[in-house]
């Protein structure tokens, strides 16, 4: 059967001619993907059975099982004994996982680039933010920033941080944009702890944000455009330091 499956999948024939060098286990994976977007399955939805996918696909046990692997492995798939495959969504927390594994060290490169990636969706969606603002926007980030007044550790802090420019962006109303701080939330936490101490989330960092709140709330895009700006460059002034203790 197996040696039947990956003749038939060179000729692009199951595998619906995607590629001569496809593997049986690939051309499965395929097709089950395409189950899953042409059936219209949602998440917490289950798959046909390995046996009615074995046949569906003319697919051996085996291959439609290391597919389920590569699948669950992906994030797509959940597959438990006695209950079988069901549609999951865990995308997102596999590459946050794969992220956060070269998040130990912040160099000046990965500060600058990241912040400058973020300048421009904060920063360069100002427009937007001023056009979608809503009075509950408003309040919730005054709530967000109230609890960096109090006396939060580093991690706690940047945490909060965090949240408030979460929030913020939530204002454009973009899941992938949220998509995106999410995968990169280990680096953006890093950075928002460099160079900084609890006070300075307490003083510096809490009146940063009430300034790009009150430029909000005045609807003045330059004031909100200078003060987040500024407020996303604050760490630079710590590589700046560390470069004059080493020149």
């Amino acid at each position: 059967m197996a040696g039947t499956e990956s003749r038939r999948t060179s000729r692009g024939g199951a595998a619906g001619g995607r590629g001569r060098h496809e593997s049986a286990v690939d051309a499965v994976v395929h097709q089950i993907r395409e189950l899953i977007s042409g059936t219209g399955l949602k998440v917490g939805d289950s798959l046909p059975t390995e046996r009615d996918l074995c046949s569906q696909f003319s697919a051996s046990r085996n291959t439609v099982r290391e597919a389920m692997r590569i699948l669950k492995a992906y994030g797509l798939v959940d597959v438990r004994p006695k209950i079988g495959a069901t549609i999951t969504d865990n995308r997102m927390s596999r590459a946050f996982e794969l992220f956060s594994f070269n998040t130990m060290e912040i160099s000046l490169k990965t500060f600058t680039d990241v912040q400058a990636f973020r300048s421009l969706i904060e920063v360069g969606s100002a427009d937007d933010f001023i056009d979608r603002l809503r009075p509950e926007d408003l309040d919730d980030l005054r709530a967000i920033n109230a609890r960096l007044a109090e006396n939060n550790d580093l991690s706690e802090a940047s945490e909060i941080d965090y949240d408030f420019h979460e929030r913020l962006v939530g204002i454009l109303d973009n899941d992938a944009i949220r998509d995106v701080y999410a995968v990169m939330k280990p680096v953006i936490l890093r950075i928002m702890q460099n160079g900084k101490t609890r006070r300075t989330f307490m003083t510096e960092t809490f009146s940063e944000h009430d300034g790009v709140i009150e430029a909000l709330a005045a609807r003045d895009r330059l004031a909100f455009q200078y003060r987040l700006r500024s407020h996303l460059m604050f760490g630079f002034r710590h590589f700046t330091d560390e470069l004059d203790k080493t020149g």
